[in-house]
């Protein structure tokens, strides 16, 4: 009763124009101590209406750009893109972008007013138009960090994401199943149809859509990630399967197995130069205050179980969850490092390039869509964490910011973060419909 009586309470206030941050709630503790390997964990504070606190689309004004962070410039490498995702970069140099959106719903299996609400919300932040379905090709032949030829390389696609190249073959993670392409160096389009290598997840909820994609160094397995069909599991476990999830697929046999689970919402996949670990970015869990749970990204063990959604952080327990499982929650692996509440850290690529100097050699950059459910408002920035013997080795340092207009719209909201041939930072922002360039201010 308690739910219904919020959701109904919520579709008043969006009905009537009033989607804010609801005034008995907000962060009590600096978003700055949500980062790092002991962030700040509060007790709960969930409140019958949850905090609604997102940045209204707006777009980029004329001439207009993110601010780089001192001894940094950036430009755009692409502008006028249709809700550019995610980013791959092929050897030659090409770069693919992703051109996606979510799918329709088509069963409501699931459906609540809540749900209602959240897609009003969603659309509020420029995330509710219809998905182009395409990979598109950028090639800067010149050298001179500005794409001047695009052409539209793979269409007719279901909800793409992830990308990864291996071997001859392009693989491209839909919504619903891993498809391989063969590809050949410089080809600026693909019409052969796609050989389906697994099924992945998706209806009939499908909550979290996206799903990212990487080879292993050696070529005979991919990995995929795979977000919750919830936010704590309210819609039942058996929503859940291979969900909150890595799936690694062996290309030889195409079998299919849960790599690593208890990841609420995992979504950049890469590769630590220095140690060869798998690392991914991950959304937590929402609906518990401005203060919790901070996003994360780390190291993702062969087995290993992360809580969800049974716990956080280790053994913080969720007692919203039920019933429990005590005996997970004791194997509850404590993430590597907090990305800070409600950041929606989703792209996430490691420093493997000189360009920007020693200090940035072997870091993450990742990339911030920006929170919904936090007051005062964070993320919507690209930030960098340093490393050192394959570890992160000091707090964030932003790289982008900028992306929330002094009237407090969205220009842009940045998403997937990718290192371009020749060293310099790539940025999808999905908002502005622009890939943004970042580079050293003293770079050609």
């Amino acid at each position: 009763m308690k739910k219904i009586i919020a959701a109904v309470l919520l579709l008043i206030l969006v009905a009537g124009g009033w989607i804010f941050a609801f005034e008995r709630e907000s962060a009590t503790v600096p978003i700055e101590q949500g980062y790092g390997a002991s962030p700040a964990l509060p007790a709960p504070n969930p409140t019958l209406i949850p905090t609604v606190n997102v940045a209204e689309a707006a777009g980029w004004p004329d001439g207009a750009t993110p601010i780089a962070a001192d001894g940094l410039k950036v430009h755009a490498f692409a502008k006028d893109l249709d809700h550019p995702r995610w980013i791959h970069v092929l050897p030659n140099g090409d770069v693919l972008i992703a051109e996606s959106n979510r799918p329709p719903n088509i069963d409501k299996t699931g459906f609540s007013p809540r749900d209602w609400v959240e897609g009003l919300m969603m659309g509020k932040a420029g995330a509710e138009m219809p998905s182009a379905n395409r990979i598109t090709l950028l090639r800067d032949a010149d050298s001179d960090g500005v794409a001047e030829m695009r052409a539209a390389f793979l269409k007719g696609l279901n909800s793409p994401f992830g990308m990864a190249y291996s071997n001859g073959i392009l693989y491209v993670a839909n919504t619903d199943a891993v498809m391989a392409f063969p590809y050949k160096d410089g080809e600026t389009e693909i019409t052969t149809p796609g050989e389906k290598i697994a099924d992945l997840p998706a209806g009939p909820i499908n909550r979290h859509w996206t799903k990212d994609l990487i080879a292993s160094p050696d070529g005979t397995k991919l990995y995929a990630t795979v977000g919750s069909n919830s936010n704590v599991g309210e819609n039942g476990m058996e929503a859940e399967k291979n969900r909150a999830a890595i799936l690694e697929i062996d290309l030889a046999s195409k079998a299919v197995r849960v790599f690593a689970g208890g990841l609420r919402n995992p979504n950049g996949l890469a590769w630590q130069p220095r140690t060869g670990a798998l690392w991914v970015a991950v959304n937590e869990r929402d609906e518990l205050g401005s203060d919790l749970v901070p996003d994360y990204m780390t190291a993702v063990k062969d087995g290993g179980f992360y809580g969800w959604p049974y716990s956080y952080f280790g053994q913080h327990v969720d007692s919203r969850v039920k019933p429990q499982n005590p005996d997970l929650v004791a194997k509850a692996i404590v993430p590597d490092y907090a990305l800070g509440p409600h950041t929606a850290s989703l792209g996430l690529t490691f420093n493997t390039s000189n360009l920007f100097g020693p200090d940035y050699v072997g870091g993450a950059f990742v990339g911030q869509h920006g929170s919904w459910n936090r007051k005062p408002r964070s993320g919507y920035k690209v930030i960098f964490v340093p490393f050192a013997d394959g570890k992160p080795s000091g707090p964030p340092r932003d790289i982008l910011t900028g992306f929330v207009s002094p009237d407090d719209k969205a220009f842009g909201r940045p998403v997937g973060v990718a290192i371009d041939i020749k060293g310099a930072l790539l940025v999808a922002d999905d908002v502005g419909n622009t890939i943004w360039r970042v580079s050293p201010a003293s770079a050609q």
